[in-house]
Formats: C-alpha cells, structure tokens, sequence
C-alpha cells in the first residue's frame, strides 16, 4: 500500500498522498497508537513525528470515511441500534449505534442523555443519510418506542435483549481503542474518532467466518484498491 516513489502530493503537504494515506489506514485499521504508526513509517523510511500522524488522521479521516459511505452499497433492511456508556473526563455520555444485518456500522452519535429525546435525535439523523429500514431491532430501552412513534411509526419495531446480540457485539472495537488511547478526551474527538473509525472498519473487516480463504483474499485486495483510489483523491 504504501508507495514512497509516488511523488503525487497535497498543495502545501511535505509528503504524497501515499504517505498520509497509509499512516490513517494504519492508525484506524490496527489497534495502533500515534507512535506505534510513526515506527511503522520510520521502518519504510519516512521520518514523520506522531504528531504530524495526528493532524493527519484528524484532517483527512472524514474524507476517506465519506467516501465509503459514498461507495458502499444500500444497507440491509432490518438495523439494530443500540448505545453503551463511555466515561469521558469522569462523566458519563451514551454511545447510540446502528448497524445493519449484515453487521455494518451505518451511524454513531455522542450524547449526554439517554432520554427520548436523544433516542430521536439519533434515528433522525440515521434516518436522513440511509432512509428508512424494514425492521428496527432494539433493546427494551422505551426511549426508542416513544422516538419511532414520532419519525417512522409504520416500521417493525422489535424490542428484545437477545435479539440485538449483532450491535453490542459491535462496541468491542471501541472498547479496545478506547484502552490504547486511554479513554477519550472529549465527547467531540470520541465523535470525529468513532465515526471514522467504524467506517473503515466496515471496508477492511468483511465477515470473515462466511468466506472461503479465496473469497477473503479477494475482499482484502479490492479493499486496498479502493484505498488506494481514495487517498488519490485527497484534497487539502
């Protein structure tokens, strides 16, 4: 992936696209710190402080998550949200999630409360970039009958503990960045991370127990490409 003879470069940026697009794959693709990815740089030749990673993964992350969200294909009907407590700065915030049936993050949004508001405020903007699904599957959690009755009371509103397995099984990625990054410093950069970060998740993580070894490494190989044309793509 990385190419340090591909001089194609950012008006005002030292180093290509090539660079910069490779230490944000590293950083969000791994469970990787700042200085872990500068080592990794280091090792291929490119002498780049953590630091300079940094500001790299906060300016350009948005813009290869929106690009996958651009490419990828229409989600499954049926979605299962769900939010879990993160501790931020000794106070407690809820993160919503939502992730399609094929185990696809398709949202995530920061909030302080746990209330039908929040509850509505969350499935509007869900519902703003993806539509409206067949079937919503939640927890027993009332807020999200009280927000579904007022945006989409005609969708199938499943609400069972056992059945929402798929979107808690999602926060396990957070938790372990989390960790290495020693808890998140505020619920803005919890936002900006996590709404990359499960982007990218969902190109380089394709279910892997359901393909062959064959059909992995092909899912693998087109995942870089596309990454590959999306760090072309960068613009300042």
């Amino acid at each position: 992936m990385l190419n340090i003879e591909d001089l194609s470069r950012i008006k005002g940026f030292r180093f290509p696209r090539s660079v910069i697009g490779y230490a944000v794959w590293a950083y969000h693709r791994f469970a990787l710190s700042l200085r872990d990815v500068e080592e990794l740089l280091a090792e291929r030749g490119v002498a780049v402080s953590y630091e300079t990673i940094r500001d790299w993964v906060n300016r350009f992350g948005h813009q290869f998550a929106a690009k996958i969200r651009r490419d990828r294909s229409a989600p499954a009907d049926k979605w299962h949200l769900d939010e879990v407590v993160i501790r931020i700065k000794g106070r407690s915030h809820w993160l919503w999630r939502a992730v399609d049936a094929e185990g696809d993050v398709l949202e995530i949004l920061i909030q302080s409360r746990r209330n039908k508001a929040a509850a509505h405020r969350f499935l509007r903007k869900l519902m703003k970039r993806w539509g409206q699904p067949r079937v919503l599957v939640t927890d027993k959690l009332r807020s999200y009958g009280a927000a579904k009755a007022q945006i989409a009371p005609g969708i199938e509103h499943r609400q069972h503990k056992g059945l929402n397995n798929r979107s808690e099984a999602s926060h396990r990625h957070t938790r372990r960045r989390e960790k290495i990054m020693g808890r998140f410093k505020s619920p803005r950069q919890a936002q900006r991370f996590l709404s990359v970060h499960d982007q990218i998740a969902n190109l380089f993580r394709p279910k892997r127990h359901r393909l062959s070894a064959r059909s992995y490494r092909h899912a693998r190989s087109d995942a870089l490409g596309l990454w590959a044309g999306y760090a072309a793509e960068l613009t300042a």
